[in-house]
């Protein structure tokens, strides 16, 4: 009986070049896969021609289109396999025809575990391959764990509106599939000693679904004649991505009311900063949706996250806790969140903030 051994991480590019989510994945993979024993790979699929045609700036700039250029950086953050799936027809996301290739690699190379990026991508793919493996997929995971004596992925998400924390466990089917949380790991450093193999995967006509076609005789009705690309259409429909942002600054429900969450909006303007905001906040209607982080929103990352009026619930905690600095202004000393800040101001935020905002508007221009 053949036994199923490693753990593979779905990366991701865009244009040629590997997404930075794919080495967020690569950092979590290592630790499962150091726990196991086994091996890590790492698969990227996409297509070098389309790619260029796409991205002609890119590769005037020597970015290094192409997925093997990237295949020496996926193995210097930590895998020891990079399987290159690299065929003009995958040029363009077509799910179900990422889903077979990626299929057909599963079953060959029969990892344990296998996880991706809950990304729209991720969320779109996952979910097809774990159906035709006939496995579980445990989605929009936080925390990711290995128990040794049973070799079961423990795979952590929340739950109930983000009100509890859920640990899932898939005893029987394989491979252990899960998707994770952007920006809920930080890429391990690139080790320029690390060794590595990388291996070409070609498509075949069962990925592409040609065989089906030719079985079913219904022409252009049949799933590969339905999926053809006319072009593309960049995405303005998202307001904002908190999720890219170095500095962010948030509200919480201690500014009172809309008109003084303004304070923030200003703030934020002033440093250059995205606008972040707990749950309490989105759901009494002072700002929308995409600005929330925390385990019912975004989970960020960014290189200084400043909490204004924030008490720090366990829920915000999980989708910023990974900032490089954190600075919290509150007037409650035993605040959750003065504990996990870096640097904590307590005081009433509306003296705070003001004078905060009147310091950086009045300093000089080539001042810091």
């Amino acid at each position: 009986m053949d036994v199923q051994s490693g753990v593979m991480i779905v990366g991701e590019q865009r244009r040629g070049e590997v997404h930075p989510v794919t080495f967020e994945l690569l950092a979590r993979g290592r630790q499962l896969a150091d726990k196991l024993g086994a091996e890590l790979s790492c698969v990227v699929m996409g297509s070098v021609s389309v790619s260029a045609s796409v991205s002609a700036s890119a590769s005037a700039s020597g970015l290094g289109l192409g997925l093997g250029g990237s295949a020496r950086e996926i193995i210097e953050r930590g895998a020891d396999v990079v399987y290159l799936v690299d065929d003009p027809a995958l040029g363009w996301f077509l799910p179900r025809l990422y889903a077979r290739a990626l299929e057909r690699l599963i079953r060959s190379e029969m990892p344990e575990i296998v996880i991706a990026a809950a990304t729209t991508s991720g969320r779109t793919l996952m979910p097809i391959v774990a159906a035709r493996l006939g496995t579980g997929l445990t989605a929009d995971c936080t925390e990711l764990d290995i128990d040794i004596e049973e070799r079961l992925l423990l795979q952590t998400r929340p739950a109930i509106g983000g009100n509890v924390m859920a640990t899932i466990k898939t005893p029987q089917a394989r491979p252990q599939m899960a998707t994770v949380r952007p920006k809920s790991a930080r890429p391990l450093p690139r080790d320029a000693g690390r060794v590595g193999r990388v291996i070409e995967v070609r498509l075949d006509e069962a990925d592409c679904g040609a065989a089906e076609c030719a079985a079913a005789s219904c022409g252009a009705r049949c799933e590969h004649g339905l999926e053809a690309v006319l072009g593309s259409v960049r995405d303005t429909t998202q307001e904002v991505n908190v999720q890219d942002a170095e500095v962010i600054v948030t509200g919480g429900k201690g500014l009172k009311n809309k008109d003084n969450f303004r304070m923030i909006e200003e703030l934020a303007s002033l440093l250059g900063a995205a606008v972040g905001a707990t749950r309490d906040v989105v759901d009494l209607g002072w700002i929308s949706y995409p600005h929330q982080i925390g385990l019912s929103g975004k989970t960020v990352a960014p290189r200084v996250y400043i909490a204004v009026g924030v008490s720090g619930s366990v829920q915000h905690l999980a989708g910023m806790q990974t900032a490089e600095t954190i600075i919290a202004v509150n007037k409650d000393k035993d605040a959750q969140i003065l504990k996990v800040a870096d640097f904590g101001i307590v005081g009433d935020l509306f003296e705070v903030v003001p004078e905060m905002i009147e310091k950086i508007k009045n300093r000089p221009a080539t001042g810091r």
